[in-house]
C-alpha cells in the first residue's frame, strides 16, 4: 500500500485548495474497509456508494482505481472491483508510519507552540474530559482529530505535515468510538501530551504521541481481529 510522495497542488492565495469529489469518495471507501465496514471479497458496485454521497458515479469510479493502486481493491475483468484481505499486520503498519511522523511532528510543536495554540488545546481537552464524563464517546472523537491536527500544525513542518496526512488515509477516521477503551485511553494520553508540549519537552511530546498513536492501532487492529 505505496503511494508515491506528489506535492498537494498549491491552493490559491487565502483560499484554501477544495477536495476533489473522488478524494471524498475514496476517503469514505478506504475507511470503511480500514473499520470492517466493507469486507473481503464483497465486490463493490460504484452506483451504490455514488447514492450514498450524493454524488455522480464518476468519481466513485475514480476513487476505486485510486484503491486499486493502493492495494484495498482488485479489479476483476467483467466483474467490477473487490475488496482485497487487509490483515491485522496491515493495520498495524499503517499506524506505525503514522506514530513515527506523529512523534517528530509534537516534538517540533513543544518547541515553537505559542500561548494561543496551547489554550487552544486545553480548550479542546476540556471538552473531550467532560464528553468522557458524561459518556458522549463521539464528542471525545469529534474534538481529538482538531486536538491533532493543531498540533501537527504547530510544528510548522508543511512538508511532513503533507507525509502524515498521506500515512493518515491508511486509518479509519470516524469509527474509533466504537472500540473498546479509546475512549478513555485517548483522554487520558492526550493529558500527558499536552503537560509535555507546555513544558516544552521535545523528547516527551515525541515519546508520548508515538506510543498514543501505537496503542490506537493496537486497539483498532484488535477491534478488527475479534469482528472476524
Amino acid at each position: 500500500m505505496e503511494t508515491s510522495a506528489v506535492p498537494e497542488p498549491r491552493p490559491a492565495p487565502g483560499r484554501p485548495r477544495r477536495r476533489q469529489l473522488s478524494e471524498e469518495a475514496a476517503d469514505h471507501l478506504r475507511e470503511l474497509i480500514m473499520s470492517g465496514g466493507l469486507t473481503e471479497g464483497e465486490f463493490l458496485r460504484p452506483e451504490r456508494f455514488a447514492d450514498e454521497l450524493g454524488i455522480s458515479v464518476t468519481p466513485v469510479r475514480e476513487a476505486l482505481l485510486e484503491l486499486r493502486a493502493e492495494g484495498f481493491v482488485q479489479q476483476e475483468p467483467r466483474r467490477g472491483f473487490v475488496v482485497l484481505p487487509l490483515t491485522r499486520q496491515d493495520v498495524l503498519d499503517a499506524f506505525l508510519v503514522q506514530a513515527q511522523l506523529a512523534g517528530e511532528l509534537a516534538a517540533r510543536a513543544a518547541e515553537r507552540m505559542g500561548d494561543a495554540e496551547l489554550a487552544e488545546l486545553r480548550e479542546l481537552q476540556d471538552r473531550m474530559r467532560t464528553a468522557l464524563a458524561e459518556g458522549r464517546h463521539s464528542e471525545v472523537e469529534d474534538s481529538s482529530f482538531p486536538f491533532h491536527r493543531l498540533i501537527n500544525h504547530a510544528a510548522q513542518s508543511p512538508k511532513l505535515r503533507w507525509f502524515m496526512r498521506t500515512a493518515g488515509a491508511y486509518a479509519p477516521r470516524r469509527f474509533f468510538a466504537a472500540v473498546p477503551d479509546w475512549v478513555s485511553q485517548s483522554v487520558r494520553e492526550h493529558e500527558d501530551i499536552l503537560a509535555a508540549l507546555a513544558a516544552g519537552d521535545a523528547e516527551a511530546a515525541r515519546r508520548l504521541m508515538h506510543a498514543h498513536i501505537q496503542h490506537s492501532g493496537d486497539l483498532i487492529a484488535d477491534h478488527l481481529t475479534a469482528q472476524r
